[in-house]
């Protein structure tokens, strides 16, 4: 590391003196927060530099990363006392690259995916707070067919300071104008609590298919998982096909999707619902589901429009459902829009004899009011349960209002929960605000102030009940 980081040193005092095609960017985000929750660590600090350096073709850029300690969304990862292995800082997210006609060497750390990501995506999650990113060497080349070969390692998720390991090839080709086909190979392997590294080897093949009306993409894809003592070998598949038709001002689509012990860590399987939901809130997709997905949009005019989403899923045995639906109607004027919708989310598990559904109308609208820009969100979400002979019920409202004064941006909120409407004058509510400002041009001062409510968040095949928060948090943003 030290020797890599004198290395980088060292060229950027060379580039320095060729001042005609050198470029420099880069970024500073702190972050501090102040949580008053009881029986919890009350001050978090996080830093990230960043600086991206090129010169004719060759580019790299590093990253330094002060956690102090790390503040985590995720319930179980929040502390009541400081702790020493929480406390991270120094140069990270390093990178090199040489770019020359369509070829291009890289080397760091790296964001790629191969097809629609169901055979391989390294990738980090903001959101979730996930980092899926290898450390690796890629070569690619783009031009009349597409080539990508990546060999590259990620540390392992139980053991620190061991790694797995993770490499493949990639490729896409023409066949006519408007269509192609694509081809990966990937191999995974991962060390076990055995200190024995596993296997899993994955081949697919793609079609897209793009021209007048219609876009087109399949992907299908066998993986074979084994080296594992004591477990056989584990065969597993994907399917996923989606598509769009316009007719006139219609635009009508659809997608399936069926998967069999197809989840691992590197690959990022698409949901085909609205709402990105897995089949179980209890388990990441990929095991065992098949579903489909029908949408489409009417455009009545240049400013109507109506929007119809439904999708369903299930497992081999049927014993686990889940369907998704979304509705809306959406105008957009000048200077006025409004866009009002029906969103509904329905889990059934008959072997845990549970139950589950979310209803969420919604009202959204943007208009001027004296001059200044303003923003209504509302919505009112109805939550029901059944978990064997154990119901519940329940309401979260939500209200939010977003404007602008000059160069100052204010979003105020307020959420609440309650069983009964009766009670909402006794139920408790979460208020907050948040402050944008430019300090200059291109530094923001973000300051946010009060609770959040918390609850469900579902991303890439995996949903997580994030940490309630009240306090304070201050970040300031700057690009150069």
């Amino acid at each position: 590391m030290k020797h890599f980081l004198l290395i980088l040193i060292l060229v950027s005092f060379t580039l320095l003196g060729a001042q005609n095609t050198l470029w420099v960017n880069g970024s500073n985000e702190a972050q501090f927060i102040y949580r008053t929750v009881d029986d919890s660590l009350h001050t978090y600090f996080k830093d990230a530099f960043g600086f991206n350096l090129g010169y004719r073709n060759f580019s790299f850029g590093m990253k330094f990363i002060a956690e102090l300690p790390k503040y985590s969304t995720e319930q179980t990862e929040l502390m009541d006392e400081l702790d020493a292995n929480r406390l991270e800082l120094g140069w990270q997210e390093l990178y090199a690259s040489y770019e020359k006609d369509a070829c291009k060497i890289y080397a760091g750390i790296t964001e790629e995916s191969f097809g629609n990501g169901i055979v391989f995506r390294s990738y980090k999650d903001l959101e979730f707070d996930i980092d899926n990113r290898l450390e690796s060497f890629l070569f690619s080349y783009n031009d009349d067919f597409k080539f990508k070969a990546i060999y590259g390692a990620i540390e392992n998720p139980n053991i620190i300071g061991r790694y797995d390991l993770a490499y493949g090839a990639d490729l896409q080709t023409p066949y006519f104008k408007g269509l192609s086909f694509g081809a990966s190979a990937m191999a995974f392997r991962n060390l076990l609590a055995t200190n024995i590294y596993n296997q899993r080897t994955v081949f697919a093949g793609r079609l897209n298919y793009s021209a007048h009306n219609l876009d087109l993409q399949a992907e299908t894809a066998f993986s074979e998982l084994y080296h594992q003592p004591g477990i056989g070998t584990k065969n597993g598949k994907a399917i996923y096909v989606n598509g769009s038709y316009l007719i006139g001002f219609i635009t009508i689509g659809g997608a399936y999707k069926q998967y069999d012990k197809f989840q691992y860590r590197l690959n990022d399987l698409p949901m085909a619902n609205y709402h990105n939901e897995t089949l179980s809130d209890a388990s990441a997709s990929g095991e065992d589901e098949i579903g489909y997905q029908g949408f489409g949009t009417v455009n009545f005019t240049d400013n109507l429009n109506f929007t119809v989403d439904y999708a369903e899923a299930f497992n081999s045995d049927k014993d686990k459902k889940m369907n998704d639906a979304y509705f809306a109607l959406e105008y957009l004027g000048n200077s006025y829009s409004l866009l009002a919708s029906y969103s509904q989310i329905e889990k059934i598990d008959d072997i845990n004899s549970a139950w589950q559904q979310e209803l969420i109308p919604a009202l959204q609208s943007s208009f001027y009011l004296f001059n200044i820009p303003v923003k209504i969100q509302a919505e009112y979400k109805k939550i029901s349960k059944q978990k064997q002979i154990t119901e519940s019920e329940h309401y979260e409202p939500k209200l939010q209002t977003d404007f602008a004064l000059g160069k100052l941006a204010l979003s105020v909120c307020v959420q609440s929960s309650w069983e009964e409407i009766s009670e909402m004058l006794d139920s408790r509510y979460y208020p907050s605000a948040e402050i944008k400002y430019p300090l200059f041009e291109h530094s923001d001062i973000i300051l946010f102030g009060g609770k959040e409510a918390g609850g469900k968040v579902c991303r890439n095949g995996v949903c997580r009940y994030v940490a309630p928060f009240e306090g304070l948090r201050i970040e300031l943003n700057t690009r150069f």
